[in-house]
């Protein structure tokens, strides 16, 4: 697996961006990728919806994550780009692996692919898409992961799971970063979702909670590290927040994040003016490379 700790830890605190791709413009997406990029950040993130979250009306307009994935990575040059997160139960994990691979021949080689178990639903059940419960998904999850991973590495996969199954399955070419993208997993959940993190992921990211929560958590992926046999080390400890206006609070949350061992903080800026709230986070980033 590529090792991602190693690299955080010499860099000091990683930065990104994201704009999820709801209540926004194509132009207004445009003009963060490029800020983000030009301005210096880690990472540009989108987010895997087709309906509106966040609300109690779905309706807004929502763009489509992977396909915005590839016009990010040819709307960029340096910033690593990536989709927070792709939830597994809306495309078959072999036609992802291979949608993730053309992302990331065409940004030559910066996607880091970030998958979880889903949760929305309401686009489930408008789409008629088989969410099924907690365990059944979280299954369906773990073997998404193996498959995937096959399908990078290996000259052909033969899978027989309880939810997928593959015979000689190609899968040409390969990525271009080996042995496959940065897999980031998002989610929370302690028994199921930490744990197969410690078995497959690069990077674990969390979509908020407090510093105290985190540090929990991220005891918890450590003994699930050590049931596993995996180096906790190995795995980037991430964290999402939310842009406001007290941009002193910005940094004194980073700032505490980092004093428990998180590697990368993601803000997250809403579709209201969102490059104005890039460019005031864009004004920050001496400050946050500072921390750690």
């Amino acid at each position: 697996m590529t090792s991602l700790a190693g690299s955080a830890a010499d860099a000091g605190l990683r930065i990104g961006i994201k704009l999820a791709p709801q209540h926004t413009t194509i132009d207004e997406l445009r003009g963060v990728w490029q800020l983000a990029d030009e301005a210096g950040f880690d990472s540009c993130w989108n987010f895997d919806h087709f309906a509106s979250i966040g609300s109690d009306d779905p309706s807004g307009d929502v763009f489509e994550g992977w396909t915005l994935l590839a016009a990010m990575a040819e709307g960029t040059k340096r910033i690593r780009i990536g989709c927070m997160v792709t939830g597994v139960t809306y495309r078959h994990p072999a036609v992802l692996a291979k949608m993730a691979v053309t992302v990331d021949h065409l940004s030559g080689g910066r996607l880091d692919f970030g998958i979880g178990a889903a949760w929305a639903e309401v686009e489930h059940t408008m789409l008629d898409i088989d969410l099924g419960s907690v365990r059944a998904r979280l299954d369906r999850f773990e073997e998404a992961c193996q498959v995937i991973r096959s399908l990078w590495t290996e000259p052909t996969t033969t899978f027989h799971g309880e939810y997928y199954h593959l015979t000689d399955a190609l899968a040409n070419p390969k990525p271009v970063q080996q042995p496959g993208p940065p897999l980031w997993i998002g989610g929370s959940g302690r028994k199921r979702t930490l744990r197969i993190t410690a078995k497959y992921a690069d990077a674990w990211n969390a979509a908020g909670g407090s510093v105290e929560e985190m540090a929990d958590l991220c005891g918890v992926l450590d003994q699930h590290c050590a049931d596993v046999g995996r180096d906790p080390a190995e795995i980037r400890r991430t964290v999402q927040i939310r842009v406001g206006d007290e941009l002193d609070a910005l940094v004194k949350s980073a700032e505490e994040y980092a004093g428990i061992g998180i590697g990368e903080v993601i803000f997250v800026v809403r579709g209201d003016d969102a490059v104005g709230q890039v460019e005031k986070v864009a004004g920050l980033l001496p400050r946050l490379r500072s921390i750690g």
